[in-house]
């Protein structure tokens, strides 16, 4: 047996409880591996421990298993009768068996071996209060990601002397700005209702110098270029009244150079009262520029005017946890992002859900966290993460043709074996955003473009599109890809076909609850190497079939079931880039 790809433990996303009565187990094993049995029982089933007890338990078969690109994962949910579970794992190849626990691997022989220890794996109690819950109502939401200064000027008497026309096509720098505001997201929400959207994700809205506004001046106040809090507090009243949602985007992790705590800082010192309130290992800064680069403070990415905030501190923990229950308690907002949030303090994301949760129990927590986030996703930190693995590896099946189906399969298996269930409900999917380079821009083939939008929606989660992605809007990296809306153009329907495929998807997304089921299979019964095939299942004979032919030829798929969406799809005939998603009910 290949021991060396096995393994489990008794926490995180391999053992939790999905709710207060179901345990799910997970191992890993390597592909030599053709049976898995748990042997599972009561920890105090025998007496209690060091008692002379003999413990056996129940020997179970784990039936379900997803592939990996060099392992096996093993899937089971258990019911422990009193809330605890000791388990060890039966491991049967085709010409032996072996036993795993805690401390390794037993042969049959030494199982038989009087007095001989056997360290269980051991889940000691299944606390209510320890069980993450995530808010159920993220998983029927469609995101739509709104860069506030590009997306629509409302209100023109906002307008600065600095302030561009409007640029309907071509490319953008972070320094010119043009006028998007609240007024014009407002103006906008009809617009947003008829496309399906149903939560709004703004990048940051406070107080900044810049167009990103991720320098932040005054996290208690409206950036006065785009409105008062009287209009944000409208466009959330509207917004909801359209059964829209809305999340503010927390910029934590640093702050901008005109933050008064930071100034009175640069001005005074150690002498300023606010200097721990920063990670600062020189004083007094002897460049004018390069000071965060040659260490004398930490900043975000180097930048020498977002210098970072020290979330160790109590009282900076204790500041933007007022700025975040304003912003929950005064404008009623429905979820968080927190900016950078991998280099925030575990203690501040603690104390963040704590404090919100108290206020509005089904807030949504989210955190920019671009890698493996476990750490944070435990159930006492964020509800999710921005799910950039998912979209990195959706476009990896397009941009390298060399790719297979198997190889699709493994890369969407990893993301979703990574952390527990219910967070795999609400993980906030996205193919780009106002940080990476425009799906379009990446995807000169608009039917390709459309394939990988088609694996957005019909993946578990929450899909978000960033503001364009409905009209197939072009950008480059950072800053092109926040280029300004082209309301003109879209008035005058240039786009129709384009919006209404998005809104095809949409509306099948949000009318078939099996599309935002967080269980799928992929059945590889198509022997072509590059068509996509999963089934989203409720049961063995009622599931969504979606099939996406990323070959360079046609193929023959026979009709079946009842067709929800399609493509390319002509005569029974998939062709090349076709998309086909149907329901099958026996």
């Amino acid at each position: 047996m290949d021991f060396n790809a096995v393994y489990h433990r008794a926490n995180d996303n391999y053992c939790y409880p999905l709710n207060e009565n179901q345990l799910i187990i997970n191992i890993k094993t390597g592909y030599d591996v053709k049976y898995v049995n748990i042997v599972q029982g009561d920890p105090f089933k025998s007496g209690i421990l060091g008692g002379g007890e003999n413990w056996t338990g129940e020997s179970v078969n784990i039936p379900y298993k997803k592939r990996l690109k060099n392992q096996l994962w093993w899937t089971t949910t258990v019911e422990p009768e009193y809330k605890r579970l000791k388990y060890y794992f039966e491991l049967i190849t085709e010409k032996e068996k072996w036993y795993y626990f805690e401390d390794g691997f037993v042969s049959e022989e030494q199982m038989n071996l009087e007095g001989r220890s056997r360290q269980c794996f051991v889940f000691p109690w299944m606390n209510p209060g320890d069980i993450p819950v995530t808010p159920a109502w993220v998983n029927d939401t469609i995101w739509y990601q709104i860069f506030p200064e590009r997306f629509c000027n409302g209100d023109v008497s906002l307008n600065t002397e600095e302030m561009l026309s409007w640029r309907d096509k071509g490319s953008v720098r972070n320094d010119e700005f043009f006028g998007g505001d609240i007024q014009g997201i407002i103006d906008k929400l009809d617009y947003l209702k008829e496309l399906g959207i149903s939560g709004l994700y703004l990048t940051p809205i406070n107080e900044s110098p810049s167009s990103h506004k991720y320098d932040t001046t005054d996290y208690k106040r409206i950036d006065p270029h785009f409105g008062t809090e009287e209009t944000f507090m409208r466009l959330v009243k509207e917004a909801h009244e359209r059964g829209i949602r809305i999340m503010l985007d927390g910029v934590f992790n640093h702050c901008g150079k005109y933050f008064a705590p930071w100034k009175d800082v640069v001005k005074r010192g150690k002498e300023s009262e606010y200097y721990d309130w920063f990670m600062i290992n020189e004083w007094p800064f002897e460049h004018s520029k390069g000071a965060a680069a040659s260490g004398q403070y930490y900043s975000f990415a180097f930048f020498d005017d977002m210098p970072k905030l020290n979330t160790n501190n109590v009282k900076v923990r204790e500041y933007l946890l007022e700025v975040c229950e304003m912003w929950v308690k005064k404008y009623h907002v429905d979820g968080i992002r927190l900016d950078v949030a991998n280099e925030i303090s575990h203690v501040f994301c603690k104390e963040l859900r704590t404090r919100m949760k108290a206020i509005k129990p089904d807030i949504y927590i989210l955190g920019e966290i671009w890698h493996d986030a476990m750490p944070w996703l435990r159930g006492d930190e964020f509800d999710a993460v921005m799910n950039y693995p998912l979209g990195e590896s959706i476009k990896d099946f397009w941009v390298d043709k060399g790719l297979t189906k198997e190889d699709f399969e493994y890369t969407i298996n990893r993301c979703y074996t990574g952390y527990m269930q219910q967070t795999n409900d609400v993980l906030f999917n996205l193919l780009d955003s106002h940080d990476t380079k425009r799906l379009r821009s990446e995807v000169k083939n608009l039917d390709e473009y459309f394939q990988q939008l088609a694996v957005l929606f019909t993946m578990p989660g929450s899909p978000c599109i960033y503001y364009g992605t409905e009209i197939a809007m072009e950008g480059g990296h950072d800053p092109d890809c926040r280029r300004c809306m082209p309301w003109e153009s879209i008035e005058a329907e240039e786009f129709k076909d384009r919006m209404e495929i998005i809104r095809q998807l949409i509306h099948l997304r949000k009318e078939e609850p099996l599309l935002r089921n967080r269980n799928f299979h992929f059945p590889n019964k198509i022997s072509s190497p590059r068509i996509i095939e999963f089934l989203k299942i409720e049961w063995e004979d009622k599931y969504v079939e979606v099939i996406i032919n990323c070959e360079e030829e046609d193929i023959e798929i026979s009709r079946k079931g009842r067709v929800l969406f399609e493509r390319h799809y002509i005569d029974n005939i998939l062709l090349k880039n076709g998309i086909l998603i149907r329901k099958i009910e026996n």
